[in-house]
């Protein structure tokens, strides 16, 4: 199926766009605008390989030099020669060429540099956006590969946290269930610890407040779990069965099998019982 993607960010959320090509499995290339900021988000089977957004150059230096693999002075001169090439060598490359970082180094950074411009993507109310199929970065660009899933809930938890609830989860009378992978999608998605007590409550027959009521942590926590986890498709709102499940009395099935359980054992020393009268009069007739 062709993917005709493209539209305003007012009508479609970041996060929405973003798990549209990944149950698609897409490759390509997103294309995002606000104002004068043009960001480019690469797919491949609908998982992130790569991005690139303005003033990023500068951004990739000074995360080295947080890390303490590059100095001040190296990097000044990194990007002294960027300049006198008329930036037509990137600037990881210049700093392997110079042997002040190590390729690995770059790697782990570009990682993190790409990871930061996503979530800070997810904040964007305006904007537009065009899907552009099977086009990919250069082949000297440092690609990675990140679940988009995992992207959309470290993002969010880094926004306004109730405004985000109050506009993913308008209704809390309404019930949720965990979500099926699509198209055969394997979702590589890490969760917290909160996280996987929260969804263990989603059953697709407790409204969000019956899991608020049982959830280990205090209600304005548990409603920003439940929308991040709604917000990276991992729970789906869904009609509450109006058959329910006969009714099962747990505590009469236990004491039932204790019943039994205690008959057997009595039954069965009964039978020891016999066993051993039996073999004590065997024993005194051979004698």
């Amino acid at each position: 199926m062709d993917l005709d993607l493209q539209g305003n960010i007012e009508k479609f959320t970041l996060p929405e766009i973003f798990q549209l090509i990944a149950v698609s499995r897409k490759s390509g290339t997103l294309g995002i605008q606000k104002d004068d900021s043009i960001v480019m988000i690469y797919f491949k089977n609908g998982d992130i390989i790569y991005g690139y957004g303005p003033r990023q150059t500068f951004h990739l230096g000074q995360l080295l030099k947080e890390r303490g693999k590059l100095s001040a002075t190296q990097l000044e001169d990194a990007i002294n020669t960027q300049a006198r090439t008329q930036n037509s060598k990137r600037l990881g490359e210049i700093l392997i060429h110079k042997k002040f970082i190590e390729r690995a180094d770059l790697q782990e950074v570009v990682r993190e540099q790409i990871q930061e411009l996503l979530y800070s993507l997810l904040s964007w109310q305006t904007g537009s956006f065009k899907f552009y199929e099977n086009q990919f970065p250069t082949d000297e660009e440092i690609t990675v590969n990140l679940s988009v899933e995992n992207v959309i809930m470290e993002g969010l938890r880094r926004l306004d946290e109730m405004n985000l609830v109050k506009e993913t989860l308008p209704d809390l009378d309404r019930v949720y269930s965990i979500a099926a992978s699509q198209a055969g999608r394997t979702r590589a998605v890490t969760l917290k610890a909160p996280e996987w007590n929260i969804m263990a409550l989603v059953n697709g027959q407790r409204s969000l407040n019956e899991i608020c009521s049982l959830s280990p942590l205090d209600r304005n926590e548990t409603l920003i779990k439940l929308a991040q986890l709604k917000l990276a498709g991992i729970i789906t709102q869904t009609e509450k069965k109006t058959a329910d499940a006969p009714s099962v009395d747990l505590t009469g099935m236990v004491n039932r099998l204790s019943e039994l359980f205690d008959d057997y054992l009595t039954e069965k020393e009964s039978r020891l019982g016999d066993e051993r009268r039996i073999t004590r009069t065997f024993v005194e007739e051979t004698n």
